[in-house]
């Protein structure tokens, strides 16, 4: 929200932002855009009648409003404060309508489907249900029935990275101290079962034996408890001190590790955008993704990354094809990789649409 926030600041489009969060959270200090943290409401719906107050005094000051995520009251509450203001609405489900979801959560696939009839209404009445690619937007129309509604693919991406290349550098030198003077493959991104972890340890382990100055840096939030049994997997694989934990990472810090990565790495088993891979390309790396990151078909067709399935098998040709590219063709790869960012994913673009869609509404 803060990179969509400030790449509508940029194109003049004046944006507000309603949540349900603490008014008092330590992420919402020093925004220059206006919030409005309404409380976290009741539930694992995210019930709240002051929200709903809100958006029903409020959504007529807007041409237009945006919603993100599905799964929950809100949207219900934007639907029914939109429609009162005669104001249209868009909905971002952000890959939350993917049927790997339905596969791996079979618990929670049937309590969406007792909210279906609930939710449905929320996407088949808004101006557009905003998909961030083709097989997101594809993939969403076989989740559930009925399916519905007005479909549009937004480029959904990232920021530029603002800053000095040679500080962002130096400041991730100096946060991981070990990775100094060595080559590296980055996994950026929430350390979570979906997104393969387990798969690249393994996968590292069997491919870089040859490669004994290549690293694997395992970089991101550990919000359910793995990292625990992923380090203790990399030692049974005997790779552990080849394998460096920084944890979250942000601004100059990650910047860095972007910069100074030989390439990006993400073995995921779903995902419907990745806005790492974007961050990547922008920083100028190429990137090593799986065939489940939606946004594969152009990652391929730009030619700034290398694609292999989700599995043991594939994530280790991932690494091995990585490994056995010539130089000459890693560095046009590489060169290839801010100019996509800007084509394809860049937040600006993102905002430009958007603002269309909706400034005669």
């Amino acid at each position: 929200m803060r990179q969509i926030a400030g790449a509508y600041q940029q194109i003049g489009v004046k944006v507000e932002v309603a949540c349900l969060d603490e008014p008092g959270a330590e992420f919402l200090r020093g925004l220059d855009f206006p919030v409005h943290a309404l409380g976290t409401g009741v539930g694992g719906f995210g019930f709240s009648l002051g929200a709903r107050k809100w958006l029903r005094e409020n959504a007529s000051r807007f041409n237009g409003l945006v919603m993100h995520g599905i799964w929950s009251w809100p949207g219900l509450a934007v639907r029914d404060a939109a429609r009162r203001a005669g104001r249209p609405y868009g909905v971002f489900p952000h890959g939350a309508l993917d049927p790997w979801f339905n596969r791996k959560y079979p618990l929670k696939h049937l309590k969406k489907m007792a909210f279906w009839p609930f939710q449905y209404p929320v996407l088949r009445d808004a101006r557009h249900a905003f998909f961030t690619s083709v097989s997101e937007r594809d993939l969403a129309a076989t989740s559930f029935r009925p399916s519905h509604w007005n479909s549009l693919v937004v480029p959904y991406g990232a920021s530029d990275p603002r800053g000095d290349p040679e500080v962002q550098t130096e400041a991730w030198r100096r946060h991981c101290a070990g990775v100094s003077g060595r080559r590296y493959v980055l996994f950026l991104g929430r350390l979570h079962e979906k997104k393969g972890c387990d798969l690249l340890l393994r996968a590292f382990a069997a491919v870089a034996g040859p490669a004994a100055d290549l690293d694997l840096v395992m970089a991101g939030p550990d919000q359910v408890g793995l990292q625990a049994k992923l380090q203790q997997m990399a030692g049974g694989l005997g790779i552990s001190s080849r394998v460096h934990w920084p944890g979250m990472i942000t601004g100059n810090v990650k910047w860095g590790a972007l910069r100074a990565a030989e390439a990006f790495i993400l073995p995921s088993h779903q995902e419907n955008f990745g806005i790492a891979v974007a961050e990547s390309l922008a920083a100028g790396r190429p990137v090593l993704i799986s065939n489940q990151v939606n946004i594969w078909p152009e990652v391929q067709e730009e030619g700034v990354g290398l694609v292999e399935d989700d599995t043991q098998e594939g994530t280790e040709r991932l690494l091995r094809r990585w490994l056995d590219l010539p130089a000459a063709e890693r560095a046009s790869m590489a060169a290839r990789c801010y100019p996509c960012f800007l084509k394809r994913y860049s937040m600006r673009r993102t905002a430009e649409m958007l603002r269309d869609i909706f400034q005669n509404s």
